[in-house]
């Protein structure tokens, strides 16, 4: 077996294991510890429902947590381009190309 299929297998496994019991699907997932966190869950989600092996009920309960965590990542990027404009009306200066940049 192959190294990506093995992945995809222990994947589809423990992705299985979290939407396979029906109390799983009622609760509510934590929300993920950072944007990381949650775009490797996310990306596990799609790999297992690319792989055609949930029953309906689990892939819909898989769609309804990516979701959450599609918007847990949209705001969390959304957040991160206003700390860089921020940053950028605090520290960019326009060029002179003919002497330093205006530090003032």
């Amino acid at each position: 077996m192959s190294p990506r299929a093995k992945r995809r297998r222990v994947s589809t496994v423990n992705h299985r294991r979290r939407f396979s019991h029906p109390s799983s699907i009622v609760q509510t997932p934590a929300a993920p510890q950072s944007f990381e966190a949650a775009l490797a869950e996310l990306e596990e989600i799609v790999a297992t429902m690319e792989g055609g092996q949930l029953p309906l009920k689990e892939s819909l309960a898989a769609y309804q947590r990516g979701a959450e965590l599609l918007a847990h990542c949209q705001s969390a990027l959304k957040d991160a381009q206003v700390q860089v404009e921020v940053l950028e009306k605090g520290v960019l200066r326009a060029f002179t190309p003919n002497g330093p940049l205006d530090a003032s």
